[in-house]
């Protein structure tokens, strides 16, 4: 359930930027939906963990 943030915003990223620059706009919309999901994955987490 954690992962679900870079499930959404990897394909998304890698989308977004093929449309906006072709070959070259995909390759870094994936690594910026991969940095935002990585990021919003940990804060997820820590959201989840500090409800105890």
């Amino acid at each position: 359930m954690g992962c679900l943030p870079m499930l959404l915003l990897f394909p998304l990223g890698f989308g977004v930027g093929y449309l906006i620059a072709g070959q070259n706009g995909a390759m870094w919309g994936a690594g910026i939906g991969f940095v935002l999901g990585l990021l919003a994955m940990a804060l997820f987490i820590k959201a989840l963990r500090g409800r105890r």
